[in-house]
């Protein structure tokens, strides 16, 4: 193991990261300590991820990991084994535990390369989730952006329910995300509330959550999760596309069945708030503490992972 050297450490995040991969087209990544989030990815110099300021507080939980559980738990609630389970209200404008327990935990690094690091967290038993785990994050550049892969283990002597998720803002350099054409493929939007939790599901055709042909970024208002995914080998592929043929995709490996949009004209940029896109892999639908929608039980002693990575395409590609 060799021990990561931050960029930086006076700012909201923690330390940070500097991952490097030379080459024709160079690739940069900077990981946040606090929630090991994904704070920057370039390609070439094309930035990937709007990026945000890190003297105040991450906007929209941007890049960091989502574990035990993403997404909402309805009301805080649900119940093990019969007995009722009471997790903080995170989400106090709808009620709910929003994006599980680690997102302003600081990881610690337990391996570190040029370009690549591994970041690790404990889930140690609390009100709401008695369970005691050890979780990873690997973030690996490759020639074309970044993979990821999510490592939960199980160190207590019961089974506990674990889903993983992470919430990645993408872009295009400085194209304006409202010019830009995003693509979701699935067959299935997932219904929800005015609290946002899950009601039930529709199929997509002829209605506007039909996403598998594209469409522009600003005619959408979205805060909306998908599933029946289409894959190629395991994987499901989601891109937001430039007005001259460059794109940036969200590709969720084998574990990853739910997708989910979040588009916020709020994000803070240099110059005022500007649209950004989430673009958000997901083991579990909201909610699944209650529904059971993609929930694993992790058995005492074991191990899950899965993966997901980000792919820069240029028109030549």
């Amino acid at each position: 193991m060799t021990t990561a050297p931050p960029v930086a450490s006076a700012s909201t995040c923690g330390d940070e990261y500097e991952l490097t991969l030379p080459g024709p087209r160079p690739v940069r990544a900077v990981i946040t300590e606090v929630g090991a989030g994904l704070r920057e990815l370039s390609v070439a110099g094309v930035a990937l991820t709007p990026g945000y300021d890190t003297t105040t507080l991450r906007p929209f939980y941007s890049g960091v990991v989502l574990a035990p559980w993403p997404n909402r738990v309805r009301d805080g609630r649900w119940t093990l084994d019969g007995a009722p389970q009471q997790l903080d209200i995170t989400e106090p404008e709808n009620g709910n535990a929003l994006h599980g327990l680690l997102c302003f935990t600081a990881y610690r690094p337990t391996e570190y390369s040029a370009a690549a690091i591994t970041l690790g967290a404990r889930i140690f038993p609390q009100p709401g989730y008695p369970f005691n785990l050890r979780t990873r994050v690997r973030y690996a550049l490759t020639c074309d952006g970044l993979s990821v892969t999510h490592t939960t283990e199980n160190l207590g002597d019961a089974p506990a329910p674990v889903a993983v998720g992470a919430h990645p803002f993408l872009t295009i350099g400085d194209v304006a995300a409202d010019e830009l054409v995003l693509t979701v493929a699935a067959d299935r939007h997932i219904d929800v509330d005015a609290r946002l939790n899950p009601i039930g599901t529709t199929a997509v055709p002829g209605t506007g959550w039909d996403l598998r042909r594209g469409r522009r970024v600003g005619e959408l208002d979205l805060d909306d999760c998908w599933t029946d995914l289409h894959t190629v080998d395991g994987v499901s592929t989601h891109t937001l596309r430039a007005p001259d043929g460059r794109s940036v995709s969200l590709c969720a490996g084998a574990g990853f069945d739910y997708m989910h949009v979040f588009v916020t004209r709020r994000y803070p940029g240099p110059g005022g708030c500007v649209t950004a896109v989430a673009v958000e892999p997901m083991t579990a639908a909201a909610d699944a503490f209650n529904s059971g929608s993609g929930l694993r039980w992790l058995h005492p002693g074991r191990h899950w992972s899965a993966s997901w990575s980000i792919r820069y395409r240029t028109p030549d590609q």
